[in-house]
C-alpha cells in the first residue's frame, strides 16, 4: 500500500492530465520501481509527458486529492504486493493503476464469483442470486458486484446474510461511497472490502460504470450475469467475460422474463447455462464449484 500521501496526490494529478490513460500510468510506475519518492515520480512523470500536458502538470503540482470518507482509505498502486495479479493479468494495458479501497484487502486472495445484471431484475432472477450467492458464501467464495439495486444489492446482502464476504466496485469515487441502510443489519467491515479504481471526487457517469464491469470481471474467477437486456451494462459484462477468457454462467430460462432478453444470446455465444437441480430446486453450481477448485490460488498474486 502507499502511505505517502504526497505521492498519491502525484498519482492523481498526474492521471488528471488530458491524454494521461492507464497504459500511462502503469509505465510511470513501473519506470520508477522501488525508487518511489514524491521527486523521482515527479521527475519521471514530466518524462513522460509532451509540452502541453507537462504545463497541466505542473499547474497542478500543489493541489492535494481530498479524502471525505468518514471511513479509513488506503491505496494500492500496480507496484504493490496486495494488488491482485489475476486483474493485471486480465486487464493488461488497462489495468487500474491505483486502487482506493476501504475494508479487508485479504479478501481479494479468496476465490471469488461476480454477479452482475438488471437493476429492474424478475422475481426470478432475484431468487437465482440469492440461491447461488447464499451456497458460494457458505463454501467461502467471496462474492463481486457492484453497487446498485437489483442483483448487485441482492448478492451483496446475502453473502453477508450467510456469513460470507464480498467485494463491492464502485463506479464512482471512493468518497461517494456510503453504507446502504438495508446492509447495516448485516454489515462486518471484517468481511466487506470497497474498491474504487476513479479519482476520489469523481461521481458515478456511464462510461464509468461500464469501465467498472471490465475491473469486476478482472477480479473474479467466475462471472454470473443473472438477467442482461439485449443491450446495456449487464450484456455488455457478459460479452467482456467471454472476450476476456473468463467463465461466465448464465440462467437458462424456460419462461424468459423481459428482462433477460439478452441471456440467451449469451448462451449461444459460449456461457455456460445455469440450471436448476431438480432435487434441491435451487441453482445447480456443480459445474462452476469444479471450476473454482481447479484455481491455483497463489498463482494469481505476485
Amino acid at each position: 500500500m502507499i502511505e505517502n500521501r504526497n505521492i498519491i496526490d502525484t498519482l492523481f494529478n498526474f492521471m488528471s492530465v488530458k491524454g494521461v490513460g492507464p497504459a500511462q500510468t502503469n509505465k510511470l510506475l513501473l519506470s520508477v520501481g522501488g525508487n518511489r519518492t514524491t521527486v523521482s515520480l515527479y521527475e519521471q512523470a514530466k518524462s513522460l509527458l509532451t509540452h502541453s500536458q507537462r504545463e497541466e502538470f505542473e499547474s497542478n503540482r500543489d493541489q492535494n486529492v481530498e479524502i471525505t470518507s468518514k471511513f479509513p482509505v488506503y491505496f494500492i498502486s500496480i507496484q504493490d504486493n496486495d494488488y491482485p495479479a489475476a486483474l493485471k493479468h486480465c486487464l493488461k494495458n488497462a489495468t487500474p493503476p491505483l486502487l482506493s479501497v476501504i475494508g479487508n484487502v485479504d479478501l481479494l486472495r479468496r476465490k471469488t464469483v461476480a454477479f452482475s445484471g438488471s437493476r429492474n431484475v424478475s422475481e426470478k432472477g432475484i431468487k437465482i442470486t440469492e440461491d447461488a450467492a447464499g451456497i458460494l458464501a457458505e463454501q467461502g467464495v467471496c462474492i463481486v458486484s457492484g453497487y446498485a439495486k437489483g442483483v448487485d444489492f441482492t448478492a451483496h446482502y446475502t453473502a453477508l446474510k450467510n456469513g460470507g464476504s464480498t467485494i463491492i466496485v464502485l463506479p464512482e469515487g471512493i468518497n461517494h461511497f456510503r453504507i446502504k441502510k438495508e446492509l447495516k443489519d448485516v454489515w462486518d467491515w471484517n468481511r466487506v472490502l470497497v474498491i474504487s479504481e476513479f479519482q476520489p471526487h469523481e461521481k458515478w457517469m456511464a462510461s464509468r460504470a461500464m469501465k467498472r464491469n471490465s475491473t469486476i470481471i478482472g477480479l473474479s474467477d467466475v462471472i454470473v450475469v443473472v438477467e442482461a437486456g439485449a443491450t446495456g451494462g449487464s450484456f455488455d459484462a457478459g460479452e467482456k467475460t467471454l472476450q476476456l477468457g473468463k467463465h461466465l454462467f448464465v440462467p437458462q430460462y424456460g419462461i424468459v422474463p423481459e428482462s433477460a432478453a439478452g441471456n440467451s444470446i449469451l448462451l449461444n455465444r459460449g456461457a455456460f447455462p445455469l440450471k436448476m437441480s431438480q432435487e434441491t430446486m435451487k441453482p445447480n453450481l456443480t459445474k462452476m464449484i469444479d471450476l473454482l477448485e481447479q484455481r491455483n490460488k497463489y498463482s494469481l498474486f505476485m
